[in-house]
């Protein structure tokens, strides 16, 4: 099976497998796909919180093209909140990532052309073994309480219930709501939402970069202060081994 990176997991739940148009809301699904990028550079250790404020810890590449370019990106640029990030990195990545999937044979490009001078893209599913194991990994951690779930399926929910991407994963439309609750479960438990409990599955530092990302995406999107998360605080130290 192809491995893709957090990012693409993301745009091909969003995107229908015949018709290869994006669904829901595409500001959503943009703030989140840049999220997921950060999110898998801190996984691999490149990134980190400093206070509120994003930096590198290594500048090494991790062989990922498009997140090898944000993390010289980053590097090179002046500190930003990872707010300031999402905004800046949400523009042109979707045709990035799109580009990357072509190129792999997870995707093909169809361009129609419409009126003879406007181009529309459609994005058809040509492998479909890796949407079907994204999609395996978010049924089994939310049918199943018990399930053992690793830090890039938490992550993946915890960015799918800050966009309100629910809807992709094809639920009735009754249990949308449960979902959601579930989502942010998974998240909480990984330690998302505030400091990461004593068994969490996730180092404390990412835990708290993730976190800060999905408020940063509840603020672009305009929830009422009511619903997001206390102001990002500096994140913790790693715990040792």
């Amino acid at each position: 099976m192809e491995r893709v990176a957090l990012a693409e997991e993301l745009l091909l739940l969003a995107y229908d497998d015949e018709t290869g148009k994006a669904t829901g809301s595409r500001i959503g699904l943009d703030l989140g796909m840049s999220a997921a990028v950060l999110v898998d550079l801190a996984l691999a250790g490149r990134l980190a919180l400093d206070g509120p404020r994003l930096r590198t810890v290594d500048d090494a590449p991790t062989g990922e093209a498009i997140a090898d370019g944000v993390l010289r990106r980053i590097a090179a640029d002046a500190p930003q909140t990872p707010a300031g990030w999402l905004q800046r990195l949400r523009h042109g990545l979707r045709d990035a990532l799109l580009g990357d999937l072509c190129a792999r044979g997870v995707v093909r490009d169809v361009d129609e052309t419409a009126m003879e001078v406007i181009h529309l893209h459609r994005y058809p599913v040509v492998d479909t073994t890796v949407e079907r194991d994204v999609r395996s990994r978010l049924t089994a951690a939310l049918t199943n309480a018990d399930v053992s779930v690793d830090e890039r399926t938490a992550a993946l929910a915890a960015l799918v219930a800050a966009t309100r991407m629910e809807p992709v994963l094809h639920l009735p439309a009754g249990e949308v709501p449960a979902a959601h609750a579930r989502l942010e479960e998974i998240a909480a438990r990984a330690g998302f939402a505030d400091s990461a409990p004593a068994e969490s599955i996730v180092r404390p530092s990412v835990a708290a970069l993730i976190g800060a990302l999905c408020r940063a995406i509840d603020t672009a999107l305009g929830r009422p202060p009511a619903q997001r998360a206390a102001a990002d605080t500096p994140a913790p130290a790693d715990r040792p081994g």
